[in-house]
């Protein structure tokens, strides 16, 4: 599938280079002085109430369609539907301890390590599975557009009301929307307003 390029702010090369410098500065902060310890904590509540590993890794599509290993802390049973059903309104997969982790998106927090590594942005339309980009190219016209950036830990569609379980097409045709929208006036300021939100989102729902 091929992605679908517009020449827009967020794909200027001089935008592109302030993102990533803010990245890598964001991330280091975050891994330093929150993940390191925070990791230990909920790895010794995990491992105590479900069996399986610490982290989630799964491919997911990234800028240009380049699968790369999305890292999140596991919050469901192992499973053999993890890579092709997303979670759903009270799915029997989520753990003790996971209900707790995706309720405040601290699952989330371990993909900081991805954006250090170059493979996602703080903020941007976030990653899908690969097997949701295919189902999904072929609902939208324009999915593939949002493919031209690095994907996020969050973005506008997620502090828009478009987050979690996608229903129907119009859900992701709105988070394709938005998403679009994005990549088509990004700026700085737009960048630090998503940020807000998805803290304010976080603490107080």
């Amino acid at each position: 599938m091929k992605v679908i390029k517009n020449n827009s702010p967020s794909t200027q090369l001089i935008n592109v280079i302030i993102k990533r410098l803010i990245d890598i500065i964001v991330s280091l902060l975050v891994i330093i002085f929150l993940l390191s310890w925070f990791i230990p904590i909920i790895a010794l509540l995990i491992k105590l109430t479900s069996k399986g590993p610490l982290f989630f890794i799964q491919l997911r599509s990234g800028k240009d369609n380049i699968p790369f290993n999305c890292i999140k802390l596991r919050s469901m049973t192992v499973n053999e539907e993890a890579n092709t059903k997303q979670a759903i309104e009270n799915d029997d997969r989520v753990t003790y301890v996971g209900r707790f982790l995706r309720k405040y998106s601290l699952d989330e927090l371990p993909q900081f390590l991805n954006v250090l590594a170059g493979d996602m942005s703080i903020i941007g339309p976030r990653p899908h599975m690969i097997y949701h980009t295919e189902s999904y190219a072929q609902l939208v016209d324009t999915y593939m557009e949002r493919l031209q950036v690095k994907p996020g830990i969050t973005g506008l569609s997620q502090v828009m009301g478009y987050r979690g379980e996608i229903k129907n097409t119009e859900m992701i045709a709105n988070r394709v929307r938005l998403d679009i929208f994005y990549i088509k006036n990004w700026n700085l300021c737009i960048d630090l307003k998503i940020a807000f939100k998805t803290l304010k989102l976080i603490l107080f729902g």
